[in-house]
C-alpha cells in the first residue's frame, strides 16, 4: 500500500473487480465505464495514455459524440475519489501533452505483491522450507477475488495484461500443488493438479504434475493414461507433440526410474502410498456370480460357454472379471485375459495394443503347454504355414487340451475392428470344447460390437447386466469394513454413491465423518472421474451444468433454457450430451418425482459447483434469483437460498414474491 502525505494508505486492487481501498475502506468508484477508464490507466504502470486511445478503449468503434467530454468528465470524478484532499495540481491522476497517467506506486497495487509473494515462494522452496512456502503461496493466492481486471477482462486493450495474470496465477496453483506434493499430501496434490489440467488443459507443466502426482500415489498407469491424452489433445489442438521433457517423464514413468523421477522435482517419487487396503467384498452379485459359476463348471465338462457381463464404467464389470479369473484358477483353468482398452483415469478407457494378436498368442501357448509337444523340437511352427488356417489350428489344440481355459476379455466395446471379426469366427468355429469366454461391455446392444453380440445371443450366450447397488448391498460392505452401521448411514451412503460400486469403494477409503454429513469430502479418484467427463464437453455444456449445479438435485429445463436465451427444445441436446457422459441421468419414475426428470447426482455436482470462484457462484446464484423472481408461484424456499448465496451479487429493488425479502442496496463495495 502507498501512503499519501496525509498518513492515509491507499491499495489498488486488480486480481478481480476493480477496486481501490484506503484504510480498510472501498471507494466509491461510480459506474462501469469509470472502473474501466481506472483499469487501463492502470495497467500502463504510470505511462500516459492519449485521450483519443481512452475514447476508444471504452467505446471501441462506437463513440458517442460527446465522448471526449464524458471521459473528461470521468477523470474529474476519479481524481476527486483518489485524491480528495489535493491542493492546486493533481498528484495521482495527471494529464499532460501525451494524455493521462495514473502515479500510483507498484507497492500499491496487489498485482505486485502477488507476484513478490511468488517469488519468495520459489526461493523458499529451492531452500526446502515447506512451511514458509505453503504460507506464502496460500497468501499469494488469497489476494485473488475473481477473473482479474473485473468488468475490463474482456476489453482488447486488456487482453494481454490479463493473460500475464491467468499465467501467474497458474503458476500459483502449481506451486501449491508441487508443495504438497513435497509434503506427501498425494490426494490433495493430485486433486489440485486435475483442476489445473481441467482449467488449462493445453499447458504441459500442470499435466506434467498430475502425472508426477499420480505416479508419486502408486498410480503409474492412471500416470501413463494421462500422458497420452494430453498428447492426443495436443495433436488434435495445435498439430504439435509433447516437449521431450514431458517424453522423458513417460518414459520415467514407464521404466519406473525413480533416479530420474527425484532430480526432476522438489519432491519424492515413486509409489508413496500407504499399503493398500484389502480389496473390498464383491456385493450384491450373487446371482451374476452364481452363473458364471455354472459357466465355468460346463466348461470343465466339455461344454463351450460364452457369457457377456455389461454395465456403466464404475459398475464393477471389471470386479467381477477379476473373481471369475480368481475361481477359475483355483479351480485348474488356465486363464488368459486380455483387454481392449487401457485406462486414461479413473474407470475411463481408450483403444490399445493388438489385442487380436494377444488372444490368438496367449490361447496358442496355453494350449501348448497344457497339451501334446509338438512333433519335432526343431523347426518352425507351421500351423500358419501356407494353406492352413491358423485359427483352425487353435480350435484343434483347443479341443485337444486336457485343461480347461477361460477367457476374459474386458473393454470389449473398446477393441479394434479385427478384435470382434477374431472373436465372431470363433464363436461359429469353436465346438464343444473346456473352454470358457467372459466379456465385459459398456452396453448389451452397443453398436460398435452389434455383429458380435448378435451372433452371441444365437449361442445361448448368458447375459449379465449389471444394476446400481442396493441399500442392503451398501450395508453388507459397510460391515464388512467393520464398525457399527446404522440404517441412515447406509441410506446416506447409497445415495451419495448412486449405487455405483466404484464410487462406493472410493467412499469407504475416507474417514468415516468424510464420507457423508456436513465435512464430507469427494473422493480424489472420483473427482477425476467427473473432471474428465467435464473435460469432454463444450463450454455452452459445462456452463448449463453449472447453473444446473447450482439450482438442485433435478433440472428444471425451462429455467435453465430461459437463463440461456434459448428455446428448451435446443437446451435438450446439451442435457443429452451430459447424460452420455454420466454426469446427468434421467429417471423415469422415482419417489420423489413420478413424472421423471433429470437428476444431478450429488457427487458430480459437488464437483462443478467446486470448479465456480466465490465470486461466480454468487453470480450464477444471482442469475438463478432474478429469473425466479419473475415466476409465479415460485418456491420460496428455493428463491431465498439463491438470494442467499449471490450475497452482493443478489438482485435488489425488484419485486418479489410474498414472504420472501430481498436485501436492500449494497454500499461501498465500488
Amino acid at each position: 500500500m502507498n501512503s499519501t502525505a496525509e498518513g492515509r494508505h491507499t491499495w489498488y486492487r486488480l486480481l478481480g473487480p476493480v477496486q481501490v481501498q484506503r484504510d480498510g475502506v472501498l471507494l466509491d468508484l461510480g459506474p462501469r465505464q469509470r472502473r474501466v477508464l481506472l483499469t487501463r490507466l492502470l495497467i500502463e504502470d504510470g505511462r500516459p495514455v492519449p485521450v483519443s486511445e481512452l475514447c476508444r478503449s471504452l467505446w471501441h468503434d462506437h463513440q458517442p459524440s460527446g465522448a471526449l467530454s464524458s471521459v473528461r468528465a470521468h477523470v474529474s470524478r476519479l481524481r476527486a475519489v483518489l485524491d480528495p484532499d489535493r491542493r492546486g495540481r493533481p498528484s495521482v491522476l495527471v494529464a499532460g501533452p501525451a494524455g493521462y497517467s495514473l502515479k500510483v506506486p507498484p507497492e500499491a497495487r496487489d498485482t505486485t505483491a502477488f507476484e513478490d509473494s511468488l517469488r519468495r515462494v520459489r526461493g523458499a522452496l529451492k531452500q526446502g522450507r515447506l512451511p514458509a512456502a505453503q504460507r506464502e503461496v496460500d497468501a499469494a493466492l488469497g489476494l485473488w477475488r475473481g477473473e482479474a481486471l473485473g468488468d475490463a477482462a474482456e476489453h482488447a486493450f486488456a487482453i494481454r495484461e490479463r493473460e500475464r495474470l491467468d499465467a501467474l496465477h497458474q503458476d500459483a496453483k502449481e506451486l501449491r500443488a508441487t508443495i504438497l506434493l513435497r509434503q506427501g499430501d498425494l490426494e490433495l496434490a493430485i486433486e489440485v493438479a486435475e483442476e489445473l489440467a481441467l482449467s488449462a488443459p493445453l499447458r504441459e507443466a500442470s499435466w506434467a504434475l498430475l502425472m508426477r502426482a499420480l505416479y508419486a500415489a502408486g498410480r503409474s498407469v492412471e500416470a501413463l493414461g494421462r500422458y497420452d491424452r494430453f498428447r492426443g489433445m495436443l495433436a488434435r489442438e495445435l498439430g504439435l507433440d509433447p516437449s521431450p521433457a514431458l517424453g522423458r517423464l513417460h518414459t520415467a514413468i514407464l521404466r519406473h526410474e525413480t533416479e530420474y523421477l527425484d532430480d526432476q522435482g522438489p519432491y519424492p517419487a515413486g509409489p508413496l502410498a500407504a499399503e493398500r487396503r484389502a480389496a473390498a467384498p464383491l456385493v450384491g452379485r450373487a446371482e451374476e456370480t452364481a452363473q458364471l459359476a455354472a459357466l465355468l463348471s460346463a466348461a470343465a465338462a466339455g461344454h463351450t460357454g460364452w457369457a457377456v457381463v455389461s454395465g456403466e464404467p464404475g459398475s464393477g464389470k471389471s470386479r467381477l472379471l477379476e473373481d471369475v479369473a480368481d475361481k477359475a484358477a483355483a479351480a485348474g483353468f488356465a486363464v488368459v485375459r486380455v483387454a481392449g482398452g487401457e485406462a486414461v483415469g479413473p474407470h475411463r478407457k481408450s483403444p490399445c495394443g493388438r489385442p487380436a494378436a494377444e488372444l490368438l498368442g496367449a490361447l496358442r501357448q496355453n494350449a501348448r503347454d497344457t497339451g501334446e509337444e509338438p512333433r519335432s523340437g526343431r523347426g518352425p511352427d507351421r500351423s500358419g504355414a501356407a494353406g492352413g488356417d491358423p485359427l483352425e489350428q487353435l480350435v484343434r489344440d483347443l479341443t485337444r487340451a486336457p485343461t480347461p481355459t477361460l477367457c476374459v476379455l474386458d473393454d470389449l466395446d473398446w477393441a479394434p475392428p479385427d478384435f470382434h471379426a477374431l472373436l465372431l469366427r470363433l464363436v461359429g468355429a469353436l465346438p464343444d470344447a473346456r473352454v470358457a469366454v467372459v466379456c465385459a461391455v459398456r452396453e448389451a446392444d452397443d453398436p460398435s460390437a452389434s455383429g458380435l453380440l448378435s451372433a452371441l445371443a444365437r449361442r445361448g450366450t448368458i447375459w449379465l447386466p449389471l444394476e446400481p447397488l442396493t441399500v442392503a448391498d451398501v450395508t453388507e460392505l459397510l460391515a464388512a469394513h467393520g464398525g457399527a452401521t446404522t440404517a441412515d448411514e447406509a441410506v446416506r451412503l447409497h445415495r451419495r454413491a448412486a449405487g455405483s460400486p466404484f464410487v462406493l469403494g472410493e467412499l469407504l477409503k475416507l474417514p468415516p465423518k468424510r464420507r457423508t454429513g456436513p465435512a464430507a469430502r469427494v473422493p480424489t479418484a472420483v473427482r477425476g472421474a467427473v473432471h474428465a467427463c467435464l473435460a469432454e464437453l463444450s463450454e455452452p455444456v459445462r456452463q448449463m451444468l453449472r447453473y444446473a449445479a447450482a439450482d438442485g438435485e433435478w433440472l428444471d429445463i425451462g429455467l435453465l433454457a430461459e437463463i440461456q436465451s434459448m428455446p428448451p427444445d435446443l437446451l435438450l441436446p446439451q442435457v443429452d450430451a451430459a447424460v452420455a457422459v454420466r454426469l446427468l441421468a434421467w429417471e423415469a419414475d422415482s419417489g420423489e418425482r413420478p413424472e421423471g426428470g433429470y437428476r444431478f447426482p450429488e457427487l458430480p455436482r459437488e464437483v462443478v459447483l467446486s470448479t465456480l470462484t466465490p465470486s461466480a457462484r454468487q453470480m450464477v446464484h444471482a442469475a438463478l434469483a432474478r429469473k425466479l423472481l419473475t415466476r409465479r408461484g415460485a418456491d420460496r424456499a428455493r428463491l431465498a437460498r439463491h438470494l442467499r448465496v449471490a450475497g452482493p451479487m443478489a438482485p435488489a429493488g425488484e419485486p418479489s414474491p410474498p414472504g420472501v425479502r430481498l436485501p436492500g442496496p449494497r454500499r461501498g463495495n465500488g
